[in-house]
């Protein structure tokens, strides 16, 4: 298990666990982030990652991709 931020682009993973209180993990299921689901990573710059999840695209800076742990 580790961090979603040092994915690599292309990559697919199942998400096992996500970190924060309880609004940063609510804004993350908003998202679409929830665990046991899947998340690819389309790609990373500084950082900051392009996510395909559930069918969409999502960009989160690097701060929330080290909550969600895969």
């Amino acid at each position: 298990m580790f961090p979603l931020v040092i994915a690599k682009p292309g990559e697919e993973h199942i998400i096992k666990k996500i970190g924060g209180n309880e609004e940063v993990k609510r804004h993350l299921e908003n998202l679409g982030f929830t665990v046991g689901g899947t998340v690819t990573v389309v790609n990373s710059l500084s950082g900051n990652l392009i996510l395909k999840v559930k069918e969409s695209r999502v960009a989160i800076n690097e701060d929330m991709a080290r909550r969600i742990m895969v």
